[in-house]
């Protein structure tokens, strides 16, 4: 017998929408532990709940397929109500830290919304330097479907610009590990050396 899939939902949502929120935004980030490339985030505001037809392209973005995380970001881009993208460049990681650098990543994507959002629904952080009413919930991904939405548009937004840094930077195989510190990207670490885009006060950078 299958195991049945347990997907993100619009729970959330509906009871804030039932306070009279209007425009809420779901954020999630990316990148966070690879070695090289920013740290993406994104903020996601969706019409209302994921049609039923397609609740399965709606997940946790690592639960996802290659290939149904294109299909799905394809399709988000023109359903969402609004979404955009902030990022940290390595550089600002190296200097400020991880934390802060994502927590910039998120204020940014929020400030680059073309409908000013109400609510804020994020994953595991507080941004505390927002004015705006927010919530934040551990592994939001997997319970609401604003901040899987966002997890997506943010993943593969991030992936393509990895994929893109791969051939200014192909020694490293980011086009396969997207800055992660596989085999290849270590070995390669070793002989070449870090690149401008690496975060140098990582461990396995530094090293």
């Amino acid at each position: 017998m299958n195991k049945k899939v347990s997907l993100p939902d619009f729970t959330i949502e509906k009871k804030l929408l039932n306070k009279n929120y209007k425009n809420i935004a779901g954020i999630d980030e990316v990148g966070r532990g690879t070695l090289a490339g920013p740290v993406v985030a994104c903020a996601a505001i969706l019409p209302n709940a994921v049609p039923s037809i397609k609740k399965n392209l709606v997940n946790d973005s690592k639960k996802l397929t290659v290939k149904k995380r294109i299909e799905s970001y394809e399709w988000l881009k023109t359903w969402c109500l609004d979404y955009a993208i902030g990022s940290s460049s390595p550089k600002e990681i190296d200097t400020y830290g991880i934390i802060y650098s994502v927590k910039q990543a998120m204020i940014r994507a929020v400030n680059n919304l073309s409908i000013k959002p109400d609510y804020l629904i994020i994953d595991a952080l507080k941004l505390e330097n927002l004015d705006i009413d927010q919530t934040s919930i551990i592994k939001a991904d997997e319970k609401s479907e604003t901040v899987a939405s966002a997890s997506i548009l943010a993943k593969v937004s991030r992936d393509n610009l990895m994929i893109k840094l791969h051939e200014e930077y192909s020694a490293y195989d980011f086009i396969s590990n997207k800055g992660y510190g596989t085999k290849k990207h270590l070995i390669a670490l070793k002989e070449y050396g870090p690149t401008e885009i690496h975060r140098k006060t990582f461990a396995r950078v530094s090293d």
